[in-house]
């Protein structure tokens, strides 16, 4: 792949995320010509600001939940993020013209599989939720007149249940296994999740060429992992 001329008149701060989606993002990366320098793959090292082999291209390392109000605030100008984290927080300055296929999994609602059987989710008129995700919850209730009080929580969602938080979570499901373990399963669908580039809406209006180049050459990665 030809590597897209920038300068430093017109860097470009690109924001991954932390955690398990890096992983799955490293090949297309590597399709689209992106190489951190070493420190980034550097387990004991701290820095989370990274140069990369193309001039002008900065890499900054964010917890994932936090792509999204880097790339809205100014702090980066493109990122990867998960598409319940665009959902979540909605921000008008994320534009997000990719999905890069990875990362997959869904937003569901779950509750006691004791409960599911007799429950009717079409009956609610208020139900008591745990979930990271406050603004969607709210959201997908509304939509069917159904009040949501929603518990924020960051992480183990499964035990609010178990220890008498609430009946009800929402949160991301990808094999099932973590809600069958804990006794819970799936009653409602809300959303499909992937991984999305995406892209300050201020950047693309005032550096369009840069910005498109760098879509642009995401896109050729894709095109070029599927051929």
């Amino acid at each position: 792949m030809s590597v897209v001329p920038f300068t430093a008149a017109e860097p470009i701060r690109l924001a991954l995320p932390k955690g398990r989606i890096l992983k799955d993002l490293r090949p297309i990366l590597d399709a689209a010509g992106i190489h951190p320098e070493a420190a980034f793959d550097d387990s004991d090292a701290r820095q989370l600001r990274f140069k990369a082999n193309i001039p002008g291209l900065e890499i900054v390392r964010v917890r994932s939940f936090d792509v999204a109000s880097f790339v809205a605030f100014g702090g980066a100008d493109i990122g990867v993020a998960g598409r319940d984290v665009v959902m979540e927080f909605d921000y008008p300055e994320v534009y997000a013209p990719l999905d890069l296929g990875i990362g997959k999994c869904r937003l569901a609602v779950a509750e006691p599989k004791e409960l599911a059987p007799e429950d009717d989710p079409s009956r609610w008129s208020h139900v008591r939720i745990a979930t990271k995700y406050p603004n969607i919850t709210r959201r997908h209730f509304a939509a069917r007149g159904v009040q949501a009080e929603c518990i924020k929580l960051s992480g183990a969602m499964e035990l609010a249940p178990v220890l008498g938080l609430c009946q009800r979570i929402v949160d991301l499901v990808s094999t099932g296994s973590t809600l069958k373990a804990n006794g819970l399963v799936e009653i409602e669908h809300i959303a499909d999740v992937s991984s999305l580039l995406i892209v300050n809406r201020t950047q693309m209006k005032t550096r369009p060429d840069v910005v498109r180049a760098w879509i642009d050459r995401f896109q050729r990665a894709l095109d070029d992992r599927a051929a």
